[in-house]
């Protein structure tokens, strides 16, 4: 009894024990890694990813996926920058870019549940579609002399970086969201099992729209966060950051299968890909090297994820020939 309880307590908290034995790892690695200095400046650069991976998180809970994101990204964050040099307000571009994520994410809903294009597909031609938008409404340029539009992505609150607060505000949300309301509880039903969820009475359709809602608020935000921190409008900004969060998202436990996965658990998984940035980038390490590394990861993640379904499957399987054989 004692071993399974201590296998289990493994089980359920071993991102959180990785993520501790990374920082003890690297801080030995380097003098430099616990710096206060070095830890907020990953803090700030995970921030875009981490919202970015909080969609994904949901999107895959319920089954679904977004290859997207990076393109809709720069897509919202050219025109929110376009807005407010146009208007002068900061309100206007924010709201802007939110406007056009939760377009282009409506555009995917309708697509894989209207359509029944299988999300893969409907989320990559949105994302050839939105950067090409973006590219062409900028004519292939960057646009430049942000002024006061920087405050988003480099102002502080105190020694606290602004993105940093909106990446604590919008985990908080998540975790409420996805813990305790009728539709966090229902993401988690679809993923598991659609057919089941449609028998429950759960309207799927719904569930899905509002998922994808949220995903294009997150990547709305996350446009405004990116390229007020980079203090230009890049059309070609953010591309691969659909990868990004995917990464933080299955390395933080969700499940490619669905039904499974949490918000904190995301939120250290992002933090161990990002730690490990750190330390690569701190020691030298040559930026291909890092490349194989992520993939190394992505791959072990996704390995993990499959051995443990099918291990659960195995037991249940075993426990139904038991109990027939009982009966």
């Amino acid at each position: 009894m004692k071993k399974q309880s201590i296998g289990k307590i493994m089980e359920k908290y071993s991102i959180f024990i990785i993520l501790v034995v990374m920082i003890i790892f690297c801080s030995f690695m380097n003098q430099n890694f616990l710096k206060p200095q070095n830890l907020i400046n990953v803090a700030r650069q995970l921030s875009v990813s981490i919202i970015i991976a909080y969609g994904e998180m949901l999107l895959v809970i319920s089954g679904l996926i977004d290859l997207s994101v990076g393109s809709v990204l720069a897509l919202a964050g050219v025109l929110s920058i376009a807005s407010f040099q146009n208007t002068g307000s900061l309100a206007v571009g924010f709201i802007v870019a939110i406007l056009v994520g939760v377009a282009c994410n409506l555009v995917n809903a309708f697509l894989v549940t209207n359509v029944n294009v299988p999300p893969f597909i409907a989320t990559l031609a949105m994302q050839m579609s939105a950067r090409g938008i973006a590219l062409y409404f900028t004519n292939g340029q960057n646009l430049l002399q942000l002024k006061e539009y920087t405050i988003f992505g480099q102002g502080n609150v105190g020694p606290v970086p602004n993105p940093v607060i909106f990446m604590l505000v919008i985990t908080v949300i998540i975790w409420y969201v996805t813990n305790h309301t009728r539709y966090g509880r229902s993401l988690y039903a679809i993923g598991g099992n659609e057919a089941a969820a449609v028998a429950s009475g759960i309207d799927v359709k719904r569930s899905k729209y509002i998922t994808f809602i949220i995903n294009g608020i997150l990547a709305g935000i996350a446009g405004v966060l990116f390229m007020s921190r980079v203090n230009a409008g890049l059309p070609n900004g953010a591309v691969g950051y659909e990868m990004e969060g995917l990464t933080a998202t299955i390395v933080g436990g969700t499940s490619f299968s669905g039904g499974v996965g949490t918000t904190l658990g995301t939120l250290v998984g992002a933090f161990i890909i990002g730690f490990l940035n750190n330390i690569m980038n701190l020691t030298g390490v040559d930026s291909y090297i890092q490349q194989i590394v992520k993939g190394g990861i992505i791959a072990v993640a996704v390995g993990y994820d499959i051995m443990s379904k099918n291990k659960k499957t195995r037991k249940v399987i075993i426990v139904d020939e038991k109990e027939k054989k009982e009966a």
